[in-house]
């Protein structure tokens, strides 16, 4: 395919059998149909074929060599092969052309010679695509290249053999901007240079632009890449052996030495590490793992040996979820994509209707032969379809390749418009803006007692034993305290349902329960604070004595608060929507500035509070982690969902977020959004611009065909380099957040 016409016949041949719609992309070469399973893939493959183009199914590219050079027979590698000879015969003839002072005599034959086979042999895959959409009974960016090629070629071959161009001394002067006016009536003038100048000049554009839209897609094929080959399996006796990654099944286990990339999806069974997500979530420090945490295939260990145990393998891995997930958006098109599809079906036939209308109004208007043909030529060449086929999908490969790279995984284009639209966001508490995890979040020791280390150390030592949440948050505190210190073992170990645990730590009872009445004053006071921001109090008593009360609850993300905050600078509304009780609900709004709570929210309330959003106008997306967040996540415009939630919730969602700490990439995914269509619409502007501004221009005899193709060329390249820019793009800088600032500084801050 060349062109956005293309594209449209394709679609439009595809969609003629029964029960198939087909979204074809320009930029990719591919077609992603929906069939009904009794249609076989050779129906659609003859169908496609049946449009004059050659198809087959696509199967996946091995991991170790991923697609990204140009396909053979496609329109770039005729370019690439044809490119060289056809610029070493073309420039002598442009260069003697458009020098009258180099022009010796019998020149115009020599640039005839040099000109014949770039007009046939070099020009040939536009002759061939043209003649292949005639059979079709269509017509595409080939029938404009082809036909202003055969014209200005078959009437410089007339003017050197019946009209007297070819007589020895004759000089051509050259000039950019021909005239259309009366002229002489001899047929002196040659157009040997727009013969050989189109096709170098759309050639040279070809090789360009693929190499432009293969850098678009980079990202992907990054992915790809990234893909281990081998594994070091272990046996049933612990021996090693190097094997294909591709022979790993579930539950098997291998080890990853330091530097070495994890083969699949899994969890560690044995040893300590620092493992780098940089390259598959975007996430920008290692994650310390250890026995029984998940690890992710094709992350670095940055550390010490690990044993890992296979959970997912091949096409259920986390990697290829991503991989997936990107193709699928790429697949897919936008609003605007589709207008800019049905406008190029109509486009090509338009122009050949204009470039013959032009021709015989010059020729009515008495302009001379030579003249009436230049401007038809230029018309024909100047126009640029091209332009609009590739303006939409190459933002949006660069877009969604730029998103993986930053852990934001995008649906597709509808996805990215809304994402821009949204004006409201609804946020889950628990496990969201919240780890989900039980954590200590303040301590209150007797003075007169052991101190906060010495009882937390003690309690620690007991709660390791119990499997309880609130078991496992004192013991996480205790070795916090104690950093590469073990606990002390514990005997006599009893755990009572409701009531806590007890046992004895280096000769001493210890004993951790729920704190209530009996504590002296300034314990009890600590137990009440914490029950009035609805959280968990427990007390550790030791010999009989109390010495220590804990406060437990829920902790936010690292990066709830700056995600929060940078929502709202982005002028986004922000909800807090939890079926938590309304104390902990208020108290995290409070800690994040968000001022509208609804607690106590069941599925069906969430669900509901979406709906009520919308309908009072607003643009909503549901941002979630959980099952319970389902039914929100698919009645918002947007589902939004974190990578680290359930496999309910990323089905249902539109953005997936899969960094560690995907809540901070939730900015990013919005700003994303918005500069993606903001390059879509200035493609697009430019696209359709460049066509209402160069064509009257031609018509009216402004624009030389050689110009007209360099022009025509320009204008594809320059949409895809405009494109190339998301490639590059980075989230704005986390400036500190709002309440951190005072009155001077937030001054000088808006004066910057």
């Amino acid at each position: 395919m060349t062109c956005a016409a293309c594209v449209s016949r394709v679609e439009k041949r595809l969609g003629r059998l029964d029960g198939v719609s087909a979204t074809v992309n320009l930029a990719t070469g591919t077609a992603r149909v929906l069939h009904p399973a009794a249609t076989p893939a050779d129906d659609l493959v003859a169908a496609v074929e049946g449009a004059g183009y050659r198809a087959e199914v696509r199967r996946p590219a091995p991991p170790a060599e991923p697609d990204g050079g140009a396909r053979d027979g496609s329109p770039e590698a005729a370019a690439t092969a044809r490119l060289v000879p056809v610029a070493l015969l073309a420039l002598p003839v442009l260069v003697l052309s458009m020098s009258t002072a180099l022009q010796f005599r019998n020149w115009q034959w020599l640039c005839f010679v040099l000109t014949a086979p770039v007009a046939t042999w070099g020009a040939w895959p536009f002759h061939r695509g043209a003649l292949r959409g005639l059979r079709h009974s269509a017509a595409t960016m080939d029938t404009l290249v082809s036909l202003g090629v055969a014209a200005s070629f078959c009437w410089s071959a007339y003017a050197l053999f019946l009209g007297g161009a070819g007589a020895p001394g004759m000089r051509m002067p050259f000039s950019l901007l021909p005239s259309a006016g009366p002229g002489d009536p001899g047929t002196s003038h040659l157009y040997l240079e727009a013969a050989a100048g189109v096709p170098l000049f759309v050639l040279l554009g070809r090789v360009l632009e693929g190499r432009a839209r293969r850098g678009t897609g980079q990202a992907l094929r990054a992915l790809a890449a990234l893909t281990v080959r081998s594994v070091r399996l272990l046996d049933g006796e612990g021996r090693e052996r190097l094997v294909d990654a591709s022979e790993l099944k579930v539950g098997d286990r291998f080890t990853v030495r330091p530097g070495e990339r994890i083969a699949t999806d899994g969890t560690v069974v044995e040893g300590r590490s620092a493992v780098d997500l940089s390259l598959v979530t975007g996430e920008s420090e290692p994650v310390e793992t250890g026995p029984g945490d998940g690890v992710t295939g094709a992350a670095v260990n940055a550390g010490g040996r690990l044993v890992v145990r296979a959970t997912a393998v091949g096409e259920d891995t986390r990697l290829a979820r991503i991989a997936r997930l990107v193709t699928e958006a790429q697949a897919g098109k936008a609003r605007a994509q589709r207008l800019a599809d049905r406008v190029a079906g109509a486009f090509v036939p338009c122009v050949v209707a204009l470039a013959v209308t032009v021709l015989g109004f010059w020729l009515g208007a008495g302009a001379s032969p030579e003249s009436a043909v230049t401007c038809a030529v230029a018309v024909l060449v100047v126009a640029c379809p091209c332009a609009l086929g590739l303006a939409t999908p190459t933002a949006l490969l660069a877009a969604s390749g730029r998103g993986a790279q930053l852990g934001v995984l995008v649906s597709g284009p509808t996805a990215l418009e809304t994402l821009r639209r949204v004006d409201t966001v609804v946020l889950d508490k628990t496990g969201t803006l919240t780890t989900g995890r039980m954590a200590v979040l303040a301590a209150t020791a007797d003075p007169a007692g052991l101190g906060e280390e010495a009882a937390t150390r003690l309690a620690g030592a007991v709660e390791d034993a119990s499997e309880h949440p609130v078991g496992r948050a004192v013991a996480a505190r205790a070795r916090g305290l104690s950093p590469g210190a073990a606990l002390p073992r514990v005997t006599d170990f009893a755990a009572t349902p409701g009531a806590g645990v007890r046992g004895t730590v280096e000769g001493r009872r210890v004993a951790v329960y729920a704190a209530g009445r009996g504590l002296p004053p300034e314990l009890a006071r600590a137990g009440d604070a914490a029950e009035s921001r609805a959280h968990t109090a427990v007390a550790v008593e030791v010999d009989g004595r109390p010495e220590l009360v804990l406060e437990l609850g829920d902790v936010l993300r690292p990066g709830a608060y700056r995600a929060v905050d940078r929502l709202r600078r982005l002028g986004l509304s922000v909800v807090l929507a939890t079926g938590d009780l309304e104390g902990p609900a208020r108290g995290v709004a409070d800690r994040l500035g968000v001022t509208e709570v609804h607690a106590g929210q069941s599925p069906e309330d969430k669900a509901r509070l979406v709906r009520e959003l919308r309908g009072r106008g607003h643009r909503v997306a549901m941002v979630g982690d959980g099952v319970n967040d389902t039914a929100a996540l698919a009645a918002a415009d947007l589902g939004i969902a974190l990578g680290s939630g359930t496999d309910a919730a990323v089905g249902a969602a539109d953005v997936t977020l899969v960094r560690e700490e995907g809540i901070e990439a939730l900015a990013d995914a919005f700003a994303l959004a918005r500069r993606t269509v903001a390059t879509v619409r200035a493609n697009l502007l430019w696209a359709f611009g460049y066509n209402a501004v160069t064509l009257p221009l031609a018509a009216v005899g402004l624009l030389d065909p050689m110009v007209a193709a360099a022009a025509m060329s320009a204008s594809s390249v320059l949409v895809v380099a405009g494109s190339l820019r998301l490639r590059t793009w980075q989230p704005g800088p986390h400036r500190p957040p709002r309440a951190a600032l005072g009155p001077r500084a937030r001054t000088a801050g808006r004066r910057a």
